[in-house]
Parts: structure tokens; C-alpha cells; sequence
């Protein structure tokens, strides 16, 4: 996550600062997540919609890896390995099971809960890192768009993966194509340029010539160090508490993270201005449009006084 801060330009001093709003609240939706010690003191509320279990926990361990990416404060790594906005809340839902499988009917019920609890733990965005194929019955796909844009407009920054199944064109996961979503693809930039297995080589990629053209936005994705769900403690020594991960999974977060200080920053910002100073901020790496969009995501940029 250190060198995921440079390249997004994170200011280090932009930790240091007494906000005067409440930091912002962040619902994931995801395979869960388990205690770990740099998310002590985050959760505000978990709902689980694959088991039905009252406590929190992450099978899978792709859940607890997002959430710190997006708020870790990277205690065990003294500090090297904390998330983007680590003064953030989390609200989580678990729509996947431990081997990452979930279904529509799970995400429809998590978007109406989310409707249903956002007052009540001020919910300023949402991170979705999963996404569905093309499903048989495609009134499925319309329905989860709808109630993504419905979040969206009840002024909940909706901020998806762009998925893994690219680089064809017209590769973008689904849930990523509404024009009322920030779709976040993965780009590394000058690093990782000699492995085969970089995230850019399999980021989902909007069509050339659409209407709306995606991703919005790209950030780093490739062996992204965050928490790890199973880490062990035995006498007081930590072991794997961190693990590497790799997609437009591990990008998206990176991306809320950053709202989430922005809009800890300016709590009035709607989500269109937003997306427009993501847009102008971004910095370009002369990529097609349909794999970077607006290019690199520069947080120093968007941090700046409008």
C-alpha cells in the first residue's frame, strides 16, 4: 500500500489533519470480514445475506483484504501497509460465499438494505469489487443497474470494479456499464511492466464506441499488500498478518478510499461534481479510453481547493 499511495500521489501529510467533518462512511459489499487488527474500532454494522449469521466474518477472505485497502491503519505494518482513508466506517454486507460465489437475489436484498440503513450510519459510498457475467435471464441485470442507480441518486457514490475479463473490447463487468457509477479499471503505470500476470493485461474494457464510455478511472491493482483474513496470532507474534491480491477488486477500494477523503474534505460535494473533478484531476497515461478512461487516479489533484 506504500507504494500504492505514491503512485496515486496520496499527500502523507493529509493523515495528519484535524477534519472538521465526521469521517465518511463506506458500505462494502463483498465476502465479509473478519477481526483483524488494523480494522479494529471501523465496523459499524454487518448484515450477512448468504448464511444469515449475526457476527461478522469473511470465508473467503476477499472482503477483509478490500476493507484494508480502503481503511486499514496498518498497525501491524507500523503504519507502511495502512488503507487509503483510514479514519473511515465501514457498513459490510456479505452477498458472497467462501469460495466468492453469490447471486443476484443476494445483491438486490443488500442494495434494499442499504437504502434502508443509509441515514442511520450516514452512507456516503459504496465499494462493489465483484461483478456477474452475462446472465440467461437479462431482466436480472437490469434490475441490479437500477437499484445501483437508485443508490446513486440517493446520493451514495456507487464506485465498481471494472471486473477481470479483459482485454477484449466490451469486457466490462455489467454491474460497471451505467453511466451512474464510478467504474474503476486496474493500471500499474510504470510498474510491474515486465510481469505477464499485471492487472492491466485482464481489466475489463469498455466498447471503443460507445455512448458511455468506460472505465472511468484506473488504479493499481497488481500484488496490492492488505489484510489478511487468516493471519495468526501465537504468544503475541503476528503471522501473515498481510497478503498479497491482484485486480480490479483490489483497484476499486483504492478509488473509495480516496473519495472518502475528498469527501471528508468537501461533505457537500455532489456525486456528479465528483466524478467531474476525478475526471480533470486524473493523469493520463496515453492508453485507450476504453482501458484507462480518464487515466490514473491523482489524489494530491483532487484534494486540492476547488
Amino acid at each position: 500500500m506504500q507504494r500504492v499511495r505514491e503512485q496515486v500521489q496520496v499527500p502523507e501529510q493529509i493523515y495528519s489533519v484535524t477534519w472538521r467533518s465526521e469521517p465518511v462512511t463506506v458500505a462494502v459489499l463483498d465476502t465479509g470480514i473478519a477481526y483483524h487488527p488494523d480494522l479494529a474500532g471501523h465496523l459499524l454494522c454487518f448484515r450477512d445475506f448468504v448464511e444469515k449469521s449475526s457476527l461478522p466474518y469473511d470465508d473467503n477472505g476477499h472482503g477483509t483484504h478490500v476493507c484494508g485497502i480502503l481503511c486499514g491503519n496498518g498497525e501491524l505494518s507500523g503504519g507502511r501497509l495502512r488503507g487509503m482513508a483510514p479514519a473511515s466506517k465501514l457498513v459490510v454486507g456479505k452477498v458472497l460465499d467462501g469460495k466468492g460465489e453469490g447471486s443476484c437475489d443476494s445483491m438486490q436484498e443488500a442494495f434494499q438494505w442499504i437504502l434502508r440503513v443509509k441515514n442511520r450510519y450516514q452512507i456516503r459510498i459504496l465499494n462493489i469489487s465483484v461483478g456477474i457475467g452475462e446472465l440467461k435471464e437479462r431482466y436480472k441485470e437490469q434490475v441490479l443497474r437500477e437499484y445501483m442507480e437508485l443508490l446513486w441518486d440517493h446520493n451514495i457514490l456507487v464506485v465498481c470494479a471494472a471486473g477481470n475479463a479483459g482485454p477484449e473490447d466490451g469486457s466490462i463487468s455489467e454491474m460497471a456499464s451505467s453511466r451512474k457509477v464510478l467504474t474503476v479499471g486496474c493500471h500499474d503505470g510504470r510498474y510491474c511492466k515486465n510481469d505477464p500476470k499485471r492487472c492491466e493485461t485482464y481489466s475489463g474494457r469498455g466498447r471503443k464506441y460507445d455512448v458511455i464510455r468506460k472505465p472511468d478511472i484506473v488504479a493499481p491493482g497488481t500484488r496490492i499488500l492488505s489484510c489478511n483474513a487468516f493471519w495468526k496470532n501465537r504468544n503475541g507474534r503476528f503471522f501473515k498478518p498481510y497478503i498479497a491480491k491482484s485486480g480490479t477488486s483490489m483497484a476499486t477500494p483504492i478509488v473509495s478510499g480516496a473519495a472518502a477523503l475528498v469527501l471528508q474534505k468537501y461533505p457537500r460535494m455532489s456525486n456528479e461534481e465528483f466524478l467531474r473533478r476525478v475526471a480533470l484531476t486524473a493523469t493520463d497515461l496515453g492508453e485507450p479510453w476504453n482501458k484507462q478512461g480518464f487515466g490514473m487516479l491523482n489524489v494530491r489533484r483532487l484534494l486540492e481547493n476547488k
